[in-house]
């Protein structure tokens, strides 16, 4: 049986502990916040603080037994925070570990101006945070080729799911139908990468993977869609020249790519969410959306 453990056990690692449950002796998980213990409890996982400032011997102690871990956290300006107070733990401390699964971001494959891309494309990254995203790739490689354990890096779309979509958004006024020319993205709902942890965890399976849907679409588009599901009048396009955006938003739609996510799939998996309208109407027809 497995032994499982994520740092970071945010909104896409608490999708994969969900599905996990009663397949596993242990899913541990961590947290910054001890306020999210009894949340993380709730999920079957046994909650863990993560000090931010050196490995705590609670979590180093539960590490001896674990036989797959998951790392679900975003590296800052010095690394990888998860790497540089535990990777000495994973790589000595570690006797039963079979697999490491690393969720990454398509943005560091940079801009492509609309084209398809896959995991053989050279990465590019144009924004600061995918740029310390391929580092912390490339540290976690050298990790598990240490260590001799398989790291599946999984690359993930926008991501969407109960809670967090364009439903909300409308329902509570925040939606944008932001038009730049040509923009694309690819998305991905929750349920589909928690379904792909599982997939290449159960395979101890390694390599780089695009979790992304099928169909990269102009985001103006989706909200639309979803407005009409709801019933309701989409707001007025706005154009991306003209509208008021963080520097954060704005950097996503300096990156413009289609993302193939064949590779998996000749692996035998298949997306539950292949493209945002069969998901939309589906979480619109059972209320999985709140």
């Amino acid at each position: 049986m497995m032994r499982i453990f994520l740092f970071g056990a945010g909104y896409s690692a608490r999708a994969f502990a969900r599905i996990m449950a009663g397949t596993t002796d242990f899913i541990g998980g961590t947290t910054r916040d001890n306020d999210k213990f009894a949340a993380l409890k709730q999920d079957g996982i046994t909650p863990f603080l993560f000090q931010g400032t050196h490995a705590s011997q609670e979590i180093v102690g539960a590490l001896e037994q674990v036989t797959h871990i998951v790392i679900s956290t975003s590296p800052g300006q010095t690394g990888d925070p998860v790497h540089a107070q535990f990777g000495e733990t994973i790589r000595s401390g570690m006797p039963k570990l079979q697999w490491i699964g690393y969720l990454s971001t398509v943005g560091v494959y940079g801009d492509y101006g609309g084209a398809w891309v896959d995991e053989t494309t050279p990465c590019h990254p144009v924004s600061a945070r995918s740029v310390e995203r391929v580092d912390a790739e490339n540290d976690w490689q050298k990790l598990a080729d240490e260590h001799k354990v398989p790291l599946a890096i999984l690359r993930l779309g926008g991501i969407y799911g109960p809670g967090r979509n364009a439903f909300v958004n409308l329902a509570n006024g925040t939606a944008r139908r932001l038009n730049k020319t040509g923009q694309v993205f690819n998305r991905i709902h929750v349920d589909d990468i928690a379904r792909a942890l599982r997939f290449l965890a159960e395979r101890n399976e390694g390599g780089v993977f695009n979790i992304t849907d099928d169909e990269p679409a102009p985001p103006q588009d989706v909200v639309a869609y979803a407005a009409e599901l709801m019933g309701i009048e989409p707001p007025a396009e706005t154009h991306f020249e003209t509208a008021e955006l963080t520097p954060m938003a704005r950097s996503f739609y300096g990156e413009n790519k289609r993302v193939s996510n064949a590779r998996i799939k000749k692996l035998g998996f298949a997306f539950r969410y292949p493209d945002y309208g069969t998901a939309f109407s589906m979480m619109w027809r059972d209320g999985s959306w709140r």
